[in-house]
């Protein structure tokens, strides 16, 4: 058995309609069943989905305040009023400032734009940075991405006589701003039929009202942005990647070209992984170390030289933010498993950490430990900290933090994600009230879920059918690149890869077809998986191409073995090779004292000295992993073990000193013969005529010494100073009525059945006599 790292859900949808469906578009079954699982049931609704290119964007004018907030740009650039564009410092802030300043340029205006930096001023509007633009003359500010929690800054702003319009897609408090005009997707009474915009999303809707038509040379900004920002790719959002990822391979911003000729990614080939994993971590590594400008001057320049050196320039601090992550990771890992180990929701903080980084640090904990984090960076001087929170399905960061809104004089974010800025000296507050909020969430919340669309076979998976799953892309969030279930596959190859040999390679096949499969950070499972289990996976499948040979691909997320599982580990005589290869929570048995104080030096477990049937008996080891060390002397005292538990897992060594099956066993006959010789010669000095006896016969010592024992506890001989002596009445008793004869001719059994018998028969042995008879007929499902 290897159990799965998550709880696995198989998402379940109508036959009826998945046939329907498929037979009304003409698609594939299983790509109908994707669509049904993600809501699109009528063949209406699916063909908007999987044409989505084809569709229109929404009429801009839906959003309240669009018309407003166009006649005053409108009235701002005809008067050669100063606009200040006040973006954010992440990738969707970034491209959401390139979008407003490409369109008020297209405009004839000459936009500035400011970025407030992360560590000084924080997220969002603050009140320094609005008297320095009224100081600096402009007359309209235009927020973007950010500005829906600036209620007092707003208000600032109007006195100094400056109008705002707020465009932002983050959840809005119980007051808004007053401002001249909000652009939101989702404020509540609002009227525009896509309420998950990102805020670059939102910023070229007002692009597309002040354009009178949608801008498709700044789709590839929009699509980058939205991609970054996590918003699910579905309706509005999805139609925006769709066309932005098109116009991103044909893009010549020569500050994207030089990007990503910097991560080897080609531009003419670019998808959503590319933004996700190329682009968009780039542009963020910007604003968490530093000032965001460069990110926006990037995207804006023109000039191949200039963009050349900001695109080496990001690529830096990109590596540099890389390494800052693994050691505040490190150490944030270390605090928690120290000191927070039971709270259902992390909060850790310390003085000196990067706030810029802090939200991706959260991330890696929540991928470690599923729970919800919040990674705070303290300020002494100022007696504040300042932090990101990540969250797990079941809790709605922004609700539970809006429940502490007292002591959080400034936070924001969605569901999952939330930046806050609060008193040092209310950290254990708020951690005592969130860890109190949590108590209503299920201790099942806290298991990782794999949710997987499709059951496959390996005949099923092909080149063609891993094309056909394109036809749901771009994936993303509410989108999620569809999981493939695969099981009971045989092992047809299984070995470590990589540098630290933490990743794993392996083939699986059904019948005459295979398919390869990779496993990244899972190469540990090498040594859980025994070579004859049978493998369920689960992953996302790929094409993969070498050399121009493609081939299906699955890049696996999790393992198990429903089955149990025996490792033979009988012919290793160094222990040093198989003894790391234990888990560290295995029971280890030995049956003789000797070979506990043999292995104990090399092994890290406790090994339990099995010495009577009760204790054999009443060890516990349902489902867990056992190994067996020794052969007992008596087959009762292993099969004790087994009868009354289900182990996971059995590791048979089986060491013994002095192995029996191969030292021989009289046959009656030589005890015929050795019967008559002392009943003719009437006694025999076995210590002066025993060599010379055993010579003749062909026999070696210790057989003459075992049948003169046989002989004595029947009640044949008697032995005094090594004379053997025929007793005068014998009364006829059969061999294995003497303990010795029983002994050695029931350990040399046990040798033949345990210690050289092959895989199938020692795995055979086991399983006729352990209690996985006793289960159910309903199987067992193992978390």
């Amino acid at each position: 058995m290897l159990t799965s790292k998550t709880r696995w859900n198989v998402r379940e949808s109508s036959t009826a309609e998945t046939e329907k469906l498929a037979a009304a578009l003409d698609i594939p079954l299983f790509i109908a069943k994707l669509l049904v699982q993600r809501g699109m049931t009528t063949p209406e609704a699916a063909a908007d989905f999987l044409h989505i290119d084809k569709k229109e964007f929404h009429d801009p004018y839906l959003f309240n305040d669009m018309k407003k907030a166009v006649e005053r740009i409108e009235s701002a650039v005809n008067q050669g009023e100063s606009i200040l564009i006040y973006g954010d410092y992440d990738a969707d802030g970034v491209t959401s400032t390139s979008v407003m300043l490409s369109t008020l340029k297209m405009l004839g205006a000459a936009p500035d734009f400011y970025i407030p930096n992360r560590f000084t001023e924080g997220y969002g509007p603050n009140e320094g940075a609005f008297r320095y633009a009224a100081e600096q003359g402009y007359s309209l500010v235009i927020t973007v991405d950010n500005g829906i929690s600036g209620v007092h800054e707003a208000q600032v702003l109007k006195e100094l006589g400056v109008d705002l319009i707020i465009t932002d897609h983050h959840e809005a408090g119980p007051e808004l701003p007053e401002a001249y005009a909000i652009i939101h997707p989702n404020l509540e009474g609002g009227t525009y039929p896509f309420r998950e915009l990102a805020g670059v999303g939102v910023a070229f809707k007002l692009a597309h009202a002040l354009l009178g038509e949608p801008p498709v040379e700044l789709l590839d900004l929009a699509a980058i942005g939205t991609i970054a920002d996590l918003v699910p790719l579905t309706g509005e959002n999805r139609l925006i990647v769709k066309k932005g990822l098109k116009q991103l391979r044909a893009s010549e911003r020569k500050g994207l070209h030089a990007l990503l000729n910097k991560s080897s990614a080609k531009i003419h080939e670019a998808n959503e992984e590319t933004v996700g994993f190329a682009i968009g971590p780039r542009l963020n590594a910007v604003g968490r170390l530093s000032d965001a400008d460069p990110a926006v001057e990037l995207l804006m320049t023109d000039d191949t030289a200039t963009a050349e050196a900001l695109a080496s320039e990001i690529d830096l601090m990109n590596k540099e933010r890389q390494a800052i992550v693994a050691e505040i990771a490190k150490e944030a890992m270390e605090i928690a498993e120290t000191h927070y180990k039971d709270d259902r929701v992390l909060i850790i903080s310390k003085e000196g950490w990067n706030p810029g980084v802090v939200g991706i640090v959260a991330s890696k904990l929540v991928e470690k430990f599923y729970r919800p984090v919040i990674i705070l960076c303290e300020n002494a001087e100022k007696g504040t900290a300042k932090g990101s929170a990540r969250s797990i399905e079941g809790f709605n960061m922004f609700q539970e933090l809006s429940q502490n809104r007292s002591i959080l004089p400034h936070f924001g974010g969605h569901p999952m994600a939330a930046g806050m800025t609060l008193d040092i000296q209310h950290i254990d507050e708020i951690r005592k009230n969130l860890n109190e909020q949590a108590e209503k969430m299920n201790d099942e919340d806290f298991i990782p879920v794999s949710n997987i669309d499709v059951e496959a076979s390996i005949s099923e998976i092909d080149l063609d059918s891993i094309s056909q799953l394109q036809m749901l892309s771009p994936f993303g969030m509410k989108n999620p690149k569809p999981k493939v279930l695969i099981e009971q596959t045989e092992i047809a190859s299984i070995r470590k890869i990589g540098a630290g040999q933490n990743h794993l390679k392996l083939s699986v096949r059904h019948d005459d077809q295979s398919l390869d499969a990779i496993a990244f950070g899972m190469g540990e499972i090498a040594d859980q998986i025994s070579p004859i289990a049978k493998l369920d996976l689960i992953g996302e499948l790929s094409i993969n191409e070498w050399n121009n040979i493609k081939k299906p691909q699955l890049f696996v997320s999790d393992i198990r073995v429903k089955e149990w599982q025996l490792f033979d580990i009988r012919g290793i005589a160094q222990a040093a090779r198989w003894a790391p290869t234990i888990p560290a929570d295995s029971i280890v048995l030995a049956y003789n004292q000797a070979t506990l104080e043999r292995f104990r030096p090399v092994l890290q477990h406790e090994v339990v000295l099995i010495d009577s049937l009760q204790h054999a008996s009443e060890l516990n080891a349902d489902h867990q992993t056992l190994v067996f060390l020794d052969l007992p002397d008596d087959a009762k005292l292993l099969e004790a073990v087994l009868k009354e538990n289900q182990p996971g897992r059995i590791y048979a060594h089986f060491y013994l000193e002095d192995p029996q099956f191969f030292s021989s066993i009289p046959k009656r006959e030589d005890f015929a013969w050795f019967f008559a010789f002392l009943k003719k010669r009437k006694t025999f000095h076995l210590h002066q005529h025993g060599k010379a006896l055993a010579s003749h016969k062909g026999w070696s010592l210790d057989t003459i010494n075992f049948m003169t024992k046989v002989f004595f506890e029947l009640d044949f001989v008697t032995i005094n100073d090594g004379f053997i002596t025929l007793n005068e009445e014998i009364n006829k008793r059969d061999l294995s009525e003497s303990p010795a004869y029983h002994a050695k001719t029931q350990l040399a059994k046990l040798e033949q059945e345990l210690l050289y018998s092959s895989f199938h028969d020692l795995k055979k042995w086991f399983e006729e006599r352990c209690g996985w008879s006793r289960q159910p007929e309903e199987e067992k499902v193992w978390i």
